[in-house]
């Protein structure tokens, strides 16, 4: 989605196009919980959509390992993410 002045706003990050890291964990796991919200939104309407199915039980591992991850090595972060994104109980 994209704002005045060149920036960007993704949920709760919102950074100059220049300074985005689209590699740090938290921008990874942010990008996969908005392909699983909405993979899990496909499915309620198309529950034999088994491939889809697939894709998601894939993207849910990747963010698994991400989250565990950044646990081990920032539990503050780690913390901060997931309130954000209200992804688990906390």
């Amino acid at each position: 989605m994209k704002k005045k002045g060149g920036r960007k706003k993704f949920g709760f990050m919102v950074k100059e196009e220049k300074e985005e890291n689209r590699g740090s964990v938290e921008f990874q796991v942010f990008s996969f919980t908005n392909k699983i919200r909405r993979l899990a939104s496909h499915l309620e309407l198309h529950k034999k959509d088994f491939s889809s199915e697939r894709g998601l039980r894939r993207l849910l591992g990747k963010r698994r390992r991400l989250l565990a991850y950044l646990a081990k090595k920032n539990r503050v972060r780690y913390k901060k993410l997931i309130g954000q994104l209200n992804i688990r109980e906390q």
